[in-house]
């Protein structure tokens, strides 16, 4: 794997434990601060659940297991992909993301079980998702690995002759 892509996964596996570290010291459990009142504000919740809080309110003992070993699965997938794929380009870059979110959240179910959300976006009393760092690298991911898999030309074709 490529120097660079190594270097943007480290930057952003260090950036999501730095924010979750601090959060958890700063800002008690449930608690929060209005950043931009009415439409963001930092937070502190646990979720024991996967993306948007899916399997959140389960309480069979395999949410875990099965959230870290589609983690692992994912991990290893999107190594492969770039293991294959050495160059540096959108394509690389969105797996790079992906790969850095996941491992990021990854940490946090290896650790404790669940994973620190604290980024709050609302419009009154409509809320998003809380998110942390490491979800907003697999969604940025996944958008340029879309925009590059399907929208991006792959290849120039040749003007046709009359």
């Amino acid at each position: 794997m490529n120097r660079t892509l190594l270097s943007i996964i480290a930057a952003i596996v260090c950036l999501d434990r730095i924010s979750k570290l601090l959060v958890a010291k700063f800002i008690p459990l449930e608690g929060g601060m209005d950043v931009i009142p009415g439409f963001f504000r930092l937070t502190h919740l646990e979720n024991p659940g996967g993306a948007f809080s899916l399997l959140a309110n389960e309480a069979s003992g395999w949410r875990a297991p099965l959230l870290i070993g589609f983690s692992i699965a994912a991990l290893v997938v999107v190594l492969i992909l770039l293991w294959r794929n050495r160059q540096i380009n959108a394509y690389t870059l969105a797996l790079a993301l992906v790969f850095a979110g996941a491992l990021g959240n990854l940490w946090d179910r290896l650790a404790d079980g669940q994973v620190t959300d604290f980024l709050d976006f609302y419009l009154g009393s409509h809320h998003w998702y809380p998110f942390n760092i490491a979800d907003s690298a697999i969604v940025t991911g996944a958008v340029l690995l879309l925009w590059s898999t399907l929208i991006s030309p792959r290849h120039k074709t040749a003007p046709e002759k009359d």
